[in-house]
């Protein structure tokens, strides 16, 4: 009984080294192309500020001016859990994360726009503001109260405003060197992306901007903005953005889905471009699979609802924008923007409500997995998976704590990490 019997086998070694062989190339193929999970924190939001309007003060103007929404036309849990529907029972604790939230960390992830926000300007104005811009970010993050994650958006590739674009980069990149190098959260934007080709020219600026600098090869990543018919169908029937993720050569953050430019590039009328629209669904389905395992992630778009007027308006732009998101949310677009202060009680109130209502069952299940315990779903690895990112994302944007989800489930964070095959977690 102690000793392993021996068994029965009909194929020499030299098959099975042969196909090894054969498939080396591909195991390395997928290793490059597929690599999982970044494992770093991925924001609930982005916010555009333009570049004329950006300040020291704008991320706690923000907060301040979404506390007041708040207190003007939701001054409690009740009154909040009555317009966007969130059950009784998590009201309170939603109500009062919302507000801690706004308080401590208002904008997860700030967008310095320097495109359609801000328009064409005279060379010299868009100089001055891309340099107070890297002086701002640079104070922002010694003095610590940047956003998590910072950065700009430039003007696009197109020969229109290709040189204009590449000039703002440079100007701001070169700023933030001068004030103390690269920070950590810094995040750029690359719009309006047709040909893959593009996204190749924005990774040769980037190379030779860190071999100016003496920098890492490959420590400055970018967003592709994926606005346009042919970022998603090309000419010869491909799925474009798939080659534009390749294009890339690693440095691809994330897509994200620019609403109002893709439904315009299809047609749609103004009053029908929204992001739950079925040409809105069709590209994100595109962008989804094209990212699937590739560690690009993905960001939903945009409502241009503004919740602002009297109370009876900004409750229905407030019920619009927080089905918007809990629909992104179900879909497994983590991310979305927001346009306006107002906006981020209902952002707030919609990813916090996601996780805490799920929060019980998912730490169960979990806990089932991990003690082979069974229970009435039977998970498998990639739910586990599944299922400890989610607790993750909640835990990164403040929807539960630490101290629960180890009461729930029994697991450190450390846990949760390798469950869902995330590298050790960098904030």
């Amino acid at each position: 009984m102690g000793q392993q019997e021996t068994v029965a086998t009909s194929l020499a070694d030299t098959v099975r080294e042969g196909i090894g062989a054969a498939l080396a190339q591909v195991d390395a193929d997928l290793a490059r192309r597929y690599p999982g999970d970044p494992g770093t924190r991925q924001p609930v939001h982005t916010v555009y500020v333009p570049g004329d309007v950006f300040a020291a003060g704008t991320l706690r103007s923000w907060g301040d001016q979404a506390l007041a929404a708040l207190d003007e036309h939701a001054p409690d849990a009740g009154a909040l859990a009555a317009v966007l529907g969130i059950p009784d029972a998590l009201a309170v604790d939603v109500h009062d994360r919302v507000r801690a939230k706004l308080t401590r960390e208002p904008v997860e992830d700030l967008r310095i726009d320097f495109e359609d926000g801000y328009g064409p300007r005279p060379d010299a104005e868009e100089d001055e503001a891309a340099a107070r811009a890297a002086a701002l970010v640079s104070a922002a993050y010694r003095e610590g109260t940047a956003a998590p994650y910072t950065g700009i958006r430039m003007k696009c590739m197109e020969a229109a405003v290709r040189d204009r674009g590449i000039r703002t980069l440079d100007i701001f990149l070169t700023g933030l060197m001068a004030a103390g190098g690269l920070p950590e959260g810094l995040v750029l934007t690359l719009p309006k992306v047709t040909y893959a080709e593009q996204v190749t020219a924005m990774v040769r600026l980037l190379e030779a901007f860190e071999k100016a600098h003496g920098l890492e090869a490959g420590r400055i990543g970018f967003e592709i903005q994926i606005e346009t018919t042919q970022s998603i169908l090309g000419a010869d029937g491909r799925a474009t953005v798939a080659r534009m993720i390749e294009a890339a050569e690693g440095r691809a953050t994330s897509l994200h889905y620019g609403t109002f430019d893709y439904s315009a590039s299809c047609g749609v009328s103004a009053a029908h471009q929204s992001l739950d629209h079925p040409v809105a669904d069709h590209a994100k389905a595109v962008m989804q699979v094209a990212a699937a395992g590739t560690g690009v992630r993905l960001s939903d778009g945009s409502t241009n609802v503004l919740p602002v007027g009297p109370t009876e308006q900004v409750h229905a732009a407030w019920r619009l924008h927080h089905g918007l998101v809990r629909r992104s949310l179900a879909r497994a677009y983590y991310q979305g923007w927001d346009m306006h202060p107002a906006h981020l009680p209902t952002r707030y109130a919609a990813v916090y409500t996601f996780y805490r209502e799920g929060l019980e069952q998912a730490a169960a299940r979990l806990a089932a997995y991990v003690a082979k315990a069974g229970g009435d779903v039977m998970d498998e690895p990639a739910t586990a998976k599944a299922l400890s990112g989610y607790l993750l994302r909640g835990l990164d944007c403040g929807a539960v704590d630490t101290a629960e989800v180890a009461r729930l489930t029994g697991l450190t964070r450390a846990d949760l990490d390798a469950l869902a095959g995330r590298p050790a977690a960098t904030a």
